[in-house]
């Protein structure tokens, strides 16, 4: 009688050891090229291998009013009654804007996460009547640079640039500040802990709950029995 032999696998490269020739390496990109990387998605513009294109000009000009930073969890950046004096651009981790009453009592207002630039949108935050504060939630890696050296150099490349470039960065934190703010007043709490996880799922996994509480309007044993509810559901 034939004893059948084990069944025999191909060599998948999941099932190669990690010295296999087969296996292609990649050397992940320089802190340099995400830095580039993260500018042109923000303008918009498309980086080249031409040194001479006017764009690929504009943006390594840019990129050297930028010095990288590693930072860790809570940490503050911008404190409220304190000129916010910094543009960021997050390269890994997420970062919280908020407002905190003397109380302690904090409002989150937005998250930022990978590819988000955060910059003092509001002339009022500029000054020591600021009210906003952001502060890392996760351990984040990003790009610093001054606000005052980073507008000028963008107001260098023409008559209304810098309009045009701030304009669309206010109009989109506008848009999602006031739609958050209409949910809260016209939806009930379960369906905009339901919206939460069909739009921000990457959120949902990274921040803790009593962060995405207070973005969500409610208090944190409201959000814990919704995410009860839900998980159980």
């Amino acid at each position: 009688m034939k004893t059948e032999s084990e069944p025999r696998f191909s060599s998948a490269p999941c099932l190669l050891g990690e010295s296999n020739p087969d296996i292609i390496r990649q050397e992940p990109a320089s802190g340099s090229l995400a830095l580039l990387n993260g500018l042109s998605r923000v303008f918009g513009m498309r980086l080249s291998d031409d040194p001479d294109k006017p764009e690929n000009h504009f943006l390594n000009n840019l990129s050297r009013l930028f010095h990288q930073h590693r930072i860790n969890p809570e940490t503050a950046m911008e404190k409220h009654e304190r000129p916010w004096a910094n543009v960021y651009l997050v390269q890994y981790g997420i970062l919280r804007l908020f407002r905190e009453a003397p109380s302690g009592k904090t409002a989150v207002h937005h998250f930022f996460a990978e590819g988000d630039m955060v910059w003092p949108v509001f002339g009022r935050s500029r000054t020591v009547r600021n009210t906003l504060c952001l502060t890392s939630v996760t351990p984040a890696t990003v790009w610093v640079a001054d606000f005052s050296a980073f507008r000028s150099a963008v107001q260098a490349q023409g008559d209304g640039y810098w309009a045009r470039f701030a304009l669309a960065l206010t109009e989109e934190l506008a848009e999602l500040t006031s739609m958050r703010e209409f949910r809260k007043q016209t939806l009930s709490a379960r369906e905009r802990y339901l919206l939460l996880l069909e739009e921000y799922p990457e959120l949902v996994k990274r921040v803790p709950d009593n962060q995405l509480a207070s973005w969500l309007g409610v208090v944190p044993a409201t959000f814990s029995r919704l995410k009860s509810a839900t998980r159980n559901h």
